[in-house]
């Protein structure tokens, strides 16, 4: 028998709303991008799916680091003179198996060739040119710490047709069409754009299909008070780097100083700029002047990324987009994330704070 003082239980719960089947896949959101961007054509879109596809063949190993023989280094060096870890060899053969046969592509680099990667002869040559870090923070999968490939796309110089040159890689990053990278994490999320805002899809892994998460990514603003930079480099710092680092380190107003956060990964740290903001740095010293990451492979990628999330992209006195590249292995000093922060280090960078 009910009590007439007692509410019925259906008074306590919310009413039940049936919500539509919001499951989109990268490849279907890559084809309704099609209808509202003019340059996302179907070879455009062929490219990316490419990625997503080399982007599992890499994630599959990642996660079975550990229990196969996948670990540790060949024994070989790279171009750069670091050693080349087995999952660095076989990220790399992963883009290149995918890419150098499907007549999407007219030319190739690598962070881990000395020179372009060309397209076999025997094969069809497209109007897409591919540029890749295979697997960024290798170093760093032996003690299951995220690692990630980073990708930039750009349209051949010419439309002649053949082979492509070094013409048609080193180029400005404004140039690029697409740009993202994919972290290799507790999840594995691929995250790119083609130039009209920045999009995020996590793998599942039960039906193996990358789905969308994360739609139009935005830096929050003002975005928390991080930074991300190897200190075990401080005495080598410029002394304008070192006043910055000692800027975010003193208490503000409020008794509050930047938290400090170093993966050692840049996908990583990268990653987590663009979730919480922050500054991600990684500045010239007296050893590497001219700065440590690669424009092509990372800084160029990277700060398409984070300029379509609303942050900035930043050498310290030069917009990185717009450097002219002139080598294949060209590097530049590093700072990226919300405008706030980035803002600051050329302040102090150029003397003006």
């Amino acid at each position: 028998m009910s009590d007439p003082l007692r509410p019925p239980v259906s008074a306590f719960k919310a009413p039940i709303v049936m919500r539509p089947n919001r499951v989109v896949t990268i490849e279907r959101f890559i084809l309704d991008q099609q209808g509202v961007q003019p340059e996302a054509t179907g070879p455009l879109s062929e490219v990316l799916y490419d990625i997503a596809l080399t982007a599992k063949l890499i994630a599959r190993e990642v996660n079975k680091a550990g229990l196969v023989d996948i670990l540790g280094e060949t024994g070989d060096t790279n171009v750069h003179d670091e050693y080349v870890q087995k999952l660095d060899e076989f990220a790399d053969d992963c883009f290149i198996k995918t890419f150098d046969h499907g007549g999407r592509l007219c030319i190739m680099a690598s962070e881990e060739h000395d020179e372009p990667i060309p397209i076999p002869p025997k094969f069809t040559c497209g109007d897409y040119v591919l540029l890749f870090d295979p697997l960024d923070g290798s170093s760093n999968i032996d003690v299951n710490v995220t690692v990630g490939s980073i990708f930039s796309v750009y349209k051949r110089k010419n439309d002649f047709g053949g082979a492509g040159t070094m013409e048609d890689l080193l180029r400005k990053g404004s140039e690029q069409l697409a740009a993202g990278y994919v972290a290799y994490g507790s999840s594995t999320m691929l995250v790119y754009t083609t130039g009209k805002g920045v999009h995020a899809f996590t793998l599942d892994p039960g039906i193996g299909e990358f789905l969308l998460s994360e739609p139009a990514v935005q830096i929050p603003l003002p975005g928390r008070k991080i930074y991300s930079c190897n200190e075990g480099y401080r005495q080598l710092l410029f002394p304008s780097t070192r006043r910055l680092i000692d800027h975010m380190q003193t208490p503000d107003e409020n008794g509050k100083t930047y938290s400090s956060r170093y993966v050692g990964s840049m996908v990583a740290d990268i990653h987590r700029t663009l979730l919480y903001g922050g500054l991600f740095m990684y500045p010239a010293t007296e050893t590497t002047p001219n700065g440590k990451l690669r424009l092509l492979y990372e800084a160029n990628p990277m700060a398409l990324v984070i300029e379509q999330a609303g942050g900035m992209a930043s050498t310290g006195s030069h917009r990185i987009l717009d450097i002219e590249a002139n080598d294949l292995h060209q590097r530049v000093p590093l700072y990226m994330g919300s405008k706030r922060d980035v803002e600051l280090a050329i302040r102090f960078e150029s003397g003006t704070d």
